[in-house]
Formats: C-alpha cells, sequence, structure tokens
C-alpha cells in the first residue's frame, strides 16, 4: 500500500469511528443480507454441482420406450428405466466404450464381531464397470471382474463405513461376509466417494448416500435378494417389489460411458436401430422413441434441485438487494453531513478523485465488516439448514469457493452502494460548502 492509499485509510477509520451507531447501523445492514443470501446461495451451489468433475461429460442415460399403444402421444417421454429384456440386451450389445446395469436393494448383514448385532444395509447389485465407468476410489482392493457377472459370483465392494463396522475398519479383502445368509468373499473396500446428487439412482433419493454394499447384478437375481427401487408397470406386469424378468415392467437402471461426439451420435442411432428391431419382433408397440441424455442433461431433466431453494435463493438475493439500497442511503446522509469537511479539502487542493477515493474506500471497510459478520450468520444458516429433516440437508457445508464468495459480495455490494454517495458528495463545489459554514 502506497502513502497516498494509507492515509485514506486512515481518514476512512477516522471517519467510521466518528459516528460508530451509523457505522454500526450499515455494517448490521450489509451484514444480515450477505448472510440470509449466502446461507441460500450456499445451499442451491451444493445441490446443483457436477457429482463426478471431468467424467460427467462422458456419461449418458440411454432410454427406450417398451410400452404398449395404449395412451401413446407422439413426442412423450420414454420410460425413465429399462426392462431386465432391455437392460441385458442393450448391455450385451457392448456398444459403448463402458455401459453399467444396476438396481438398488437392502441386504442382511450378519457380523462375526462380538457384539454387533444383525442389522439392513443398502446394497447396489450392478455389473463390473459401474466402477471404472463412475471413477470410483478404492481404499482396498477392486472391483469384480466381467466374469464373475457371468458366473454370478459371491463377491462383493463394501463402503469404508460398513467395513469399519463389521471389520474394524483394516483390510478386509478375502475375508467373508455374510449377506442374507449367505457368504460373500469381500474383493474391494471402497474409498471417499460421495457424489451428490446420488444420479445414478434417482428413485431411491436424490440426496441419499451411497450404499453400502455394491453386489453382482446376476448374484442378487440367483439369490432373490430384496429389490427396493421403483418398479413401473403397464399391460398385464404383475408389478411387485421383484418383478419377474420378462414381465412388462421397467426397475433398472443402465449408464453408458461414450468418449466422443460421434460415439454419442452412433450409439443414439443404434437405441433408434434397437427399437425398431423389437418393434418389428412384436416386443414394441410404439415407435422407436429415444433419449441419451448427458449426466448434467439428466439432473436436469428431473429436477434434481428442489423448487423452493431455488425461491428460497432469488428471496434472499431480493432481500440483499434491500439491505445495499438502505446502505446507500446511510452513506448519502453520511458524506452529505460531512460536506463541509470535504469543502475545506477541496479548497486546499485536494482534487475529487481524491475524495471519491477516501469515501469509496471507507465504504470499503464497511463491506470488509459486513463480510465478516455476515460469515458468521452464514455459518449459523447452514447450521440451522443442517438441522432441517431434509435429505440434503447434511450437504450445507461452506467450501472454499463460497467463502472467499461472501467476502468479494461484501466488498462488491458496499463500493457499489457506496460509489453513488461518494460521486454525489463530489460534485457539491467547495465554494458552497464552506459558505455554508
Amino acid at each position: 500500500m502506497n502513502s497516498q492509499s494509507g492515509y485514506y485509510l486512515q481518514l476512512a477509520l477516522r471517519a467510521l469511528r466518528r459516528n460508530p451507531v451509523l457505522t454500526t447501523l450499515m455494517v448490521l445492514a450489509l451484514a444480515v443480507g450477505i448472510g440470509t443470501s449466502m446461507t441460500t446461495l450456499t445451499v442451491l451451489h451444493v445441490l446443483s454441482g457436477d457429482p463426478l468433475p471431468g467424467r460427467s461429460g462422458d456419461l449418458y442415460y440411454p432410454q427406450v420406450d417398451p410400452r404398449d399403444a395404449r395412451g401413446y402421444r407422439p413426442g412423450q417421454e420414454p420410460m425413465q428405466q429399462v426392462t431386465w429384456t432391455d437392460g441385458m440386451n442393450l448391455l450385451e450389445a457392448h456398444r459403448a466404450d463402458r455401459q453399467a446395469l444396476m438396481t438398488g436393494g437392502s441386504v442382511a448383514v450378519q457380523s462375526t464381531r462380538n457384539g454387533v448385532d444383525p442389522f439392513f444395509e443398502d446394497a447396489r447389485y450392478t455389473t463390473a464397470e459401474f466402477f471404472p465407468m463412475f471413477g470410483v476410489p478404492f481404499r482396498y482392493g477392486h472391483g469384480w471382474a466381467a466374469a464373475d457377472d457371468g458366473a454370478r459370483a459371491r463377491v462383493a465392494v463394501i463402503g469404508a463405513a460398513l467395513n469399519r463396522r463389521v471389520f474394524g475398519g483394516g483390510d478386509s479383502v478375502g475375508k467373508l461376509l455374510r449377506l442374507d445368509g449367505a457368504a460373500f468373499r469381500v474383493v474391494g473396500v471402497l474409498g471417499d466417494w460421495r457424489p451428490n446428487p446420488h444420479f445414478y439412482d434417482l428413485n431411491v433419493g436424490s440426496y441419499a448416500e451411497p450404499e453400502g454394499v455394491y453386489l453382482p447384478l446376476s448374484t442378487s437375481q440367483d439369490l432373490k435378494m430384496d429389490h427396493g427401487g421403483s418398479v413401473d408397470c403397464w399391460g398385464n406386469g404383475g408389478g411387485g417389489t421383484r418383478p419377474a424378468h420378462t414381465a412388462p415392467c421397467v426397475w433398472l437402471q443402465f449408464w453408458v460411458q461414450l468418449d466422443s461426439p460421434a460415439k454419442v451420435a452412433a450409439y443414439r442411432q443404434f437405441l433408434v436401430n434397437y427399437s425398431a428391431q423389437q418393434k418389428s419382433l412384436g416386443r414394441f408397440q410404439r415407435p422407436p422413441n429415444v433419449r441419451l441424455r448427458s449426466l448434467m442433461q439428466w439432473l436436469s431433466h428431473n429436477q434434481v434441485v428442489p423448487d423452493d431453494v431455488r425461491m428460497q435463493a432469488w428471496l434472499a438475493l431480493g432481500f440483499l438487494l434491500v439491505c445495499l439500497v438502505n446502505t446507500v442511503g446511510l452513506l448519502l446522509a453520511k458524506f452529505l453531513r460531512r460536506s463541509s469537511e470535504i469543502g475545506v479539502r477541496r479548497a486546499l487542493g485536494a482534487s475529487r478523485r481524491a475524495i471519491f477515493m477516501q469515501l469509496l474506500i471507507e465504504s470499503g471497510l464497511v463491506g470488509l465488516a459486513g463480510g465478516a459478520l455476515g460469515l458468521l450468520l452464514t455459518l449459523l444458516g447452514l447450521w440451522a439448514v443442517r438441522q432441517q429433516p431434509s435429505d440434503y440437508a447434511r450437504l450445507a457445508q461452506l467450501d472454499p469457493a463460497m467463502l472467499l464468495a461472501t467476502f468479494a459480495l461484501a466488498l462488491l455490494g458496499s463500493l457499489l452502494a457506496g460509489a453513488l454517495p461518494a460521486w454525489r458528495a463530489c460534485l457539491i463545489p467547495p465554494a458552497l460548502q464552506l459558505k455554508a459554514q
């Protein structure tokens, strides 16, 4: 900081201390607006983020429409999940760089540790490429091989929390874990993997916790394990929690990885051709109706971010604007009250630019103080959000980006609020100000 800036800073501090009540009102007005807006913006930020940065652009969710002709309307959205037959057909076609078929459920876990009673754990029944396609990190071991899917192998990947609960947190690869009364060999333990939203299966909750157990889909079907996801049937579909493989019901999710725009276009055409083929075989009754959305497009289509969060963000920004307008009024009153002081400085040779910079620095100090207090109010607001029963409440945490945004917004808001009053005070002629003495 040069000597001139230091001089302006001294003048600004002296002016703020001269009227502590007015200074406090300005800081409080700015802090309340910053705290309210940053609380809601932080929640919106964490809920609308990319769950797999660097990977999401290559992940796509295929959709086909296997329903009968009843209720058909051109342009209607296809089903959001796939049948067992279509899922297996698309999986075995191997038209993508990677693909994974999956569904959710729960399993009874029996621990051999003393004092640990049997309990239920959320499970993900999937195929081998789930882990490399989504970039799932491992603390110990690895995922199972594609051959394990075909062999209906009794292998399992478990989460870190379940590993601590059942095996004490050490390397449990190779150990046996009893699930629904059957023995499974642990082949991998996950590292820190908490994608938010729970993009790969929104049916279990948009912001649900990751599952604790991952099993081959074929093995789960062989053992008739519990299916806890959504089931949507039509025609003579039997429904139920675990529909027959031949039933006209969708209950599985299918994801693919496509590493180039050309592959995306080719896969979309493959879905059209597949639908036409199934129609010619009599399985599909509707004309080909497909979608191939990227991960972020899929989240947007399903409106994962709650509408009330977006509305609260807009209301908070409106409240911040009201606080800034009030701050403008307080600064204008404060600066105009000092007209005689400004007149003396102008008469002694101070330029309008020098006066403007001094007053703007004074506004910036108000912004920094308001930002510091606003940060405390933001942390308090996020704590209050985490106490709510919503499934996304636990995500309300202030990350470094939003921490910097809090101070940037406070400083920018105060400078904008102070610019008009400062310029207005500089426009009054020195002679008029001195005459009023």
